[in-house]
C-alpha cells in the first residue's frame, strides 16, 4: 500500500489556529484577587483602629462619669483628667485655667459644701469644648 502525497484526505479537517487568550484571563483573575484581598485587608485594619480606645476617650470617659456628690474628690479628679485636653487650644486652656481656679476652695479645705451651680456650668462647658 503506497501512498501518494497528491491524494487528499477527505475526512481529516486541517489545523485550525485556536487564539490563546487563557494567560490574559489568567493574569486578571490574579490582579482582581489581589484587589480583592487588599480591600478586605484594608477594611479590616480600617475596623480595628476604630475599634481601639484611645487615651483620650479614656481621659474623656474618666471626666464625664465623675460623682459629683463628693466635692472634695470631684474637684480633684477634675483637676487631673481636664489637663489632659488644656492644651488642645487657647480656649480650652482658658476654660480649664477658669474652671482650676473656681475648683480650688473645695479641694484643699478640711470640709467643703457641693459644687456651686456656676462651678458646675463651667465644668459642663468644659466637657463639651471638648473632642474626642
Amino acid at each position: 500500500m503506497s501512498h501518494s502525497m497528491d491524494i487528499p484526505l477527505h475526512d481529516i479537517m486541517p489545523l485550525v489556529e485556536v487564539p490563546d487568550t487563557s494567560i490574559y484571563w489568567f493574569g486578571a483573575l490574579v490582579v482582581a484577587g489581589l484587589v480583592l484581598l487588599a480591600l478586605i485587608v484594608f477594611a479590616l485594619l480600617r475596623w480595628k483602629r476604630g475599634r481601639k480606645i484611645s487615651e483620650r476617650r479614656l481621659h474623656y470617659e474618666a471626666l464625664k462619669t465623675i460623682d459629683l456628690k463628693n466635692p472634695k474628690q470631684s474637684a480633684y479628679t477634675i483637676s487631673k483628667e481636664g489637663v489632659f485636653f488644656a492644651h488642645d487650644n487657647e480656649r480650652t486652656l482658658n476654660t480649664y485655667q477658669n474652671l482650676f481656679a473656681r475648683l480650688e476652695p473645695y479641694k484643699y479645705a478640711p470640709t467643703v459644701a457641693n459644687i456651686d451651680e456656676e462651678t458646675l456650668g463651667y465644668y459642663h462647658l468644659y466637657l463639651e469644648m471638648i473632642d474626642v
